[in-house]
Order: structure tokens, then sequence, then C-alpha cells
């Protein structure tokens, strides 16, 4: 079980490019090719520790039926507590 718990932590390890964190509790990072919002707001969620958290752009918003946007490489992309 641990091992397959590794494995998904390198898994979505490398959809990440590059993560800084901050003292006012706000991530960036940019992704790779082909990473979508559903991925980005997971990594958010989990990063944070909390579901309640927000872009400070809008590539990624909430709509029925999850979260949607269209990210894009080498773009570096910020989200924080609420």
């Amino acid at each position: 079980m641990y091992k397959k718990l590794f494995i998904l932590g390198v898994i979505a390890l490398n959809k990440v490019m590059a993560q800084t964190c901050d003292s006012n509790g706000c991530i960036s990072f940019s992704v790779i090719a082909g990473t979508g919002c559903v991925w980005m707001c997971e990594y958010c969620a989990t990063q944070l520790g909390t579901s309640n958290y927000y872009f400070t752009t809008d590539v990624c918003t909430y709509q029925p039926g999850g979260c949607v946007g269209n990210p894009l490489t080498g773009v570096k992309y910020t989200c924080c507590s609420a």
C-alpha cells in the first residue's frame, strides 16, 4: 500500500515544474503540458490542506460539474488559502 501511495505522489509531482510557498498561505507553481484544472484544483487543496482556497488569476474556476479552465505551460499560477 505504501508503494502505491509513493508512486501516486511521484506522478502528482511530475505535473509540477516548480513550486514555491510563502508566509501568506499561498503556493505558486507551473505545470507541464496536458495538466488540467481538475488536477490543479486537487493539487492546491492537498498542498494547502483545505478546500477553501482561490487562484489569484482566473485560470481555474468552479462551475457545475467541477473545476474548469485552460492552464498553460510556462505560466506561474498561484493559489492561496482563503
